[in-house]
């Protein structure tokens, strides 16, 4: 009987040590694994992501009339905006983080810290936050992606939630947004929003490259 304790001892000590080396080396490999990931998206065009723009059910580009330039609200003010989501408006006076290019809803800024980035020549994805995962997995992918030169690199994707303004339309999953700054000669500015139904970064990459970053109400500020 002691011998068979022993025994049935050491193989649980075995399968312990096995377990832990496997546990170990999962551990390691997984942030390996997703630099290299990393590290091959960011080569690839935004346009390698997601379906072709033919096949995201793109409506065409909004023209809505702009309003909100250098209209900075402290953070925390109650603002509620026209549109949805919002492609220009009063905004807070702080803009979120210019260095980090894709939120989820456990670490997204403000609504109105984002709208004070398209005031300064951001594209913004807003999606839907209930969009399946492997949607969001895409949209990330495209935040690491190599934009259009016409972006500047000024880009962001953030979810939006359904409380947070006016109804989408029917089978919209995402929007573009983009605030332009005012016609030649003019006092008018434009702001624009494309919805689409599914991911494209190709639909993107055309959305940038018609609505440049420095066609923006302040594109160097900040």
């Amino acid at each position: 009987m002691q011998r068979d304790q022993a025994k049935s001892d050491r193989n649980r000590t075995v399968l312990i040590v096995i377990a832990s080396i496997v546990v170990g080396l999962a551990i390691i490999a997984y942030p390996a694994i997703k630099l290299i990931q990393d590290s091959q998206t960011k080569g690839q065009a935004v346009n390698e992501f997601g379906v072709a723009a033919s096949a995201a059910s793109c409506d065409t580009p909004t023209d809505d009339k702009a309003g909100g330039t250098q209209d900075h609200k402290p953070d925390g003010t109650v603002i509620m905006y026209d549109q949805s989501p919002p492609s220009s408006g009063p905004h807070y006076q702080t803009w979120a983080p210019f260095g980090k290019k894709f939120y989820t809803l456990s670490d997204r800024p403000a609504i109105s810290n984002l709208v004070h980035n398209l005031e300064h020549g951001y594209t913004i994805l807003w999606y839907r936050d209930t969009l399946p995962k492997e949607q969001i997995d895409q949209i990330e992918q495209i935040s690491k992606g190599k934009l259009p030169d016409a972006a500047l690199g000024k880009f962001i994707a953030a979810p939006f939630k359904a409380d947070e303004g006016k109804p989408w339309p029917d089978g919209k999953n995402l929007a573009f947004a983009h605030w332009s700054g005012n016609k030649a000669g003019t006092t008018e500015a434009q702001a624009h929003r494309q919805f689409c139904g599914s991911v494209s970064g190709e639909a993107l990459k055309n959305f940038m490259e018609k609505y440049p970053a420095t066609d923006a109400q302040e594109p160097n500020g900040g």
